[in-house]
């Protein structure tokens, strides 16, 4: 529980029963709804051990000091809320909206945020005051201090300018979470795991980063002034410097580059030259939204972070390239060689990754074969008779996309979306952590 200090005193909690939760957010989401008859929720310094909040709207709720632990807040929303030292120790809080909260103090230890949305929140050090009966001010702390958020699974969570001075979070996990310009001054981040993570404009002056896995992360502006980095794994970290040859280092122009290319795809290759980036960091481009690259050359180039909207690769040669966070939304990908690729957090709604066509009526499957697609967007995207053998696609959105003869074999799947009637029709022996849909 908590203990107040100087002086240290109980504080007395009030238990709240799941029928009087219940109670107390119904009338507070007539409220939200703009019904007669709504309160807002004021739970400060309350009992919600283990209660069931999954789901509900708590938006601007007041939960001040409340000791939330092993409650279950799944997909709850908590928008605004005041959650500041609050003990949310194991509790469940997986995609759940904390946009703007305020964080101020709380304890996460062991908590499960995986795929929460913690924008702009506030996760600073802080201290509850409250007057007692001689009007003086006592501190409210938690027994394992304030701000803390050990071990806390943030896997995928959304912390983009969320605010962590100095948070305390040794061995917390945070692969393939997005923390654009996240504060963490000062923070104590021994051990923890930021794989995959998005940490482009963040400031980690002063953090404590010994033994931290920062593996295939992306570190574009990040600043790292002070910063202890003492057995830090930085293998594949994507940072300002080009990773591979740079536009700047390549015989032609890379407009030039690409113009020629297109001209050799719409004259079948009796004019232009086809181009040649295998190995290139094309970042620079910004843009190739709805260029003609049919039949690209790019094995492990990077293309991380672009906007490719409708871009033409059918063919194209992409294996081991990094197409994280990349815009792909109405791209054509058919038969394009993309094995062991980087797909994670990409837009491929409505993207054509289906079989191409070629001569003799011959089909070319896409090769997507040991691709990593973590928490990429399929929706409405054709994947007919791709080959997604071994490839990672836990937490994928496959709602409404195209599944004949897809090859999911030995694919991992842990918590992808997917329609049983469109699964049914694909190839799935060894599949790890399928759960689908109903139709």
């Amino acid at each position: 529980m908590s203990s107040f200090g100087a002086p240290r005193s109980k504080i007395s909690y009030a238990r709240i029963s799941q029928m009087q939760l219940d109670a107390i957010v119904s009338r507070h989401e007539m409220l939200f709804s703009g019904r007669l008859g709504g309160a807002r929720a004021v739970l400060a310094f309350t009992d919600l051990t283990g209660l069931n909040l999954s789901g509900r709207n708590l938006s601007d709720a007041d939960f001040t000091g409340a000791v939330i632990a092993d409650a279950d807040l799944t997909e709850t929303c908590l928008d605004n809320a005041i959650l500041f030292g609050c003990d949310l120790r194991r509790t469940e809080l997986s995609r759940a909206s904390l946009r703007r909260a305020d964080l101020r103090g709380s304890c996460l230890r062991g908590a499960r945020l995986e795929g929460a949305d913690l924008f702009e929140c506030d996760l600073r050090e802080g201290l509850i005051a409250e007057k007692d009966h001689g009007g003086n001010l006592r501190f409210l702390r938690h027994d394992l201090g304030p701000s803390e958020m050990p071990a806390a699974l943030l896997t995928n969570a959304n912390l983009e300018r969320a605010r962590m001075t100095g948070v305390m979070a040794l061995q917390a996990d945070f692969s393939d979470a997005i923390l654009r310009g996240a504060r963490l001054v000062r923070a104590n981040l021994r051990q923890a795991n930021f794989s995959g993570a998005i940490l482009e404009g963040a400031d980690l002056s002063g953090a404590n980063l010994s033994g931290a896995n920062f593996a295939s992360a992306v570190l574009i502006g990040t600043r790292m002034e002070m910063a202890v980095t003492d057995g830090a794994d930085m293998a594949g970290a994507l940072t300002d410097r080009p990773q591979g040859q740079a536009l700047e280092d390549l015989a032609d122009p890379f407009s030039e580059i690409v113009e020629r290319h297109q001209l050799w795809v719409d004259t079948d290759g009796r004019e232009g030259r086809p181009a040649m980036l295998a190995r290139a960091d094309v970042r620079a481009a910004r843009s190739l939204a709805h260029m003609r690259l049919t039949a690209l050359a790019a094995n492990r180039a990077v293309f991380y972070g672009l906007d490719m909207t409708a871009v033409k690769l059918q063919g194209a040669q992409l294996a081991g390239a990094d197409l994280r966070g990349t815009k792909l939304c109405g791209a054509d990908l058919r038969g394009a060689n993309l094995f062991g690729a980087k797909l994670s957090n990409a837009d491929l709604r409505d993207a054509n990754l289906g079989a191409l066509l070629i001569a003799n009526d011959r089909l070319l499957p896409a090769n997507c074969a040991e691709l990593v697609a973590r928490y990429a967007d399929f929706r409405g995207a054709s994947l007919d008779h791709a080959a997604l053998t071994s490839a990672d696609l836990s937490y994928s959105n496959f709602v409404g996309a195209s599944l004949k003869g897809t090859d999911f074999r030995d694919a991992t799947l842990t918590g992808a979306q997917i329609a049983h009637s469109a699964f049914r029709q694909s190839r799935f022996e060894g599949a790890l952590g399928v759960k689908l849909l109903k139709a």
